[in-house]
């Protein structure tokens, strides 16, 4: 069976290289994008099973990103994690409001990965 692959964007060098490590530790194939606008079309084509998204980039809405793919019907159902500064509660809301299935912050991602995963992808 091949590797499950995880989209991840991020701009910030840390925690996104050490997200990507810890994924492939557990086994995951790993596709790395660094602009929120190519989101959807990246989701489209790689097929993944789940999408993490850092929130705060300088150069696009990553909200919005978010929004955009769960609009979409090819990519709406994927999990998606968002991580981001536990002191941004404006863009937690707005990512909630774009549909995220988990938030949490950068430590948090990292130091409860496995739990994240299984709570991202359980089936309701």
């Amino acid at each position: 069976m091949p590797e499950p692959l995880a989209l991840v964007l991020y701009e910030k060098l840390l925690p996104g290289s050490q997200l990507v490590n810890r994924l492939q530790d557990l086994n995951y194939r790993v596709q790395a994008i660094s602009d929120a606008a190519m989101l959807m079309e990246c989701a489209e084509q790689a097929r993944p099973m789940l999408v993490f998204a850092d929130l705060e980039s300088t150069r696009n809405n990553v909200c919005s990103a978010i929004a955009r793919l769960r609009q979409n019907p090819a990519t709406k159902h994927l999990p998606v994690i968002a991580f981001g500064s536990e002191n941004a509660p404006e863009v937690q809301k707005a990512a909630q409001a774009a549909g995220v299935t988990l938030i949490v912050s950068e430590q948090a991602l990292l130091y409860h990965l496995s739990e994240c995963l299984q709570q991202a992808l359980q089936v309701d």
